[in-house]
């Protein structure tokens, strides 16, 4: 199978980064990326991006990790970047189940083993990707510890809209309209259309105009607003999620103070039900934490590669990766196409 495209310069990662392709249970075609430079003896993170995301958005992460000696692993989720989309319209952010993810998981695993990357493994999980993580944790995964950046472990919608969301969503399946886009959403990449100074994502425009040029680059990689499938499965997941207890792992959770994406509510809830765990409040920051500056962000992934160093040190101890900032609480708004 021929290797896929890699926007190496565009993501300004390590040397020696690559691209597959790899097959998922189902035959969905995915595309998977690593950073594995020779001095990278520490280990490798999987990286769990989020909805509408692509490999090429971590490579300035994957610098940080490996100016650390870790090497990094992503992956194109079914139905984004370059992996296979799910529906006629390519621009929809669709999935059948949100279990079908975790066929991603195995799939982006296998590929890990394939290149022998170095153990041990983390997780780093962004947004959906921490949706997908978490439940993945719960699978299973073999990591030694876990670091998620504004988990989806709920959306941020409206108390008044989400029996609207739910029902929508829902009856949407019974006749044929699961495809289509979710209320306030649109076949139009974000970054492309919010302007800077509107934008949820970051207050850091270099970082935005960093999202620009990859998306102009290759608009494949770019991707709309969610269906009303993907809403529903995410509701439903998100959901049953709530009502399961934490895996016993380590575990780091980064949220920014203007966090207005996904339901913070549900993250502090998860962080005080899962012993251990510790939540670090990045103030000024906003959904994307590790996209705001680059001072942030290495100082963001540098508490994550400690983190992880002493879990593996410490190990059936938790890490300590800052103190649990206050609660944050930010007003509901009506489900938007950010990256949630």
């Amino acid at each position: 199978m021929t290797s896929p495209p890699f926007y190496a310069d565009l993501a300004e990662g390590p040397r020696n980064g690559r691209a597959i392709w790899v097959r998922a249970k189902d035959g969905v075609r995915l595309r998977v990326a690593a950073w594995c430079p020779p001095d990278t003896p520490g280990g490798t993170v999987i990286l769990f991006p989020g909805r509408t995301e692509y490999v090429e958005k971590y490579g300035r992460v994957a610098a940080d990790f490996a100016a650390v000696g870790l090497a990094t692993v992503t992956i194109d989720w079914r139905g984004q970047g370059l992996s296979d989309r799910l529906t006629p319209d390519e621009m929809s952010g669709h999935v059948h189940l949100f279990a079908d993810y975790q066929m991603d998981v195995a799939a982006m695993c296998e590929a890990a083993k394939a290149l022998d990357l170095p153990r041990p493994w983390y997780l780093l999980a962004h947004s959906m990707g921490g949706c997908i993580g978490l439940r993945s944790l719960l699978n299973g995964l073999p990591v030694a510890a876990a670091a998620f950046s504004a988990p989806m472990w709920g959306i941020r919608i409206s108390r008044l809209l989400r029996p609207v969301a739910w029902s929508l969503s829902w009856g949407s399946r019974g006749i044929g309209l699961d495809h289509i886009y979710a209320p306030g959403t649109a076949s139009t990449s974000y970054v492309l259309t919010e302007p800077f100074e509107a934008n949820k994502l970051t207050t850091d425009a270099d970082s935005y105009a960093y999202m620009i040029r990859q998306v102009q680059a290759d608009p494949r990689l770019g991707l709309g607003g969610p269906s009303l499938r993907w809403l529903y499965e995410a509701l439903r997941e998100t959901r049953t999620l709530s009502r399961l207890p934490g895996p016993n792992l380590p575990c780091l959770t980064l949220l920014g103070t203007e966090e207005d994406i996904v339901d913070t509510d549900r993250i502090h809830d998860r962080v005080a039900q899962w012993p251990g765990a510790r939540l670090n409040i990045v103030e000024s920051a906003r959904h994307e934490v590790l996209m705001e500056d680059a001072p942030t962000r290495r100082r963001l992934t540098g508490e994550i590669a400690a983190f992880f160093r002493q879990a593996l040190a410490t190990p059936g101890q938790q890490p300590d990766a800052g103190g649990q900032g206050p609660r944050s609480q930010a007003p509901s708004h009506p489900l938007r196409q950010e990256n949630a």
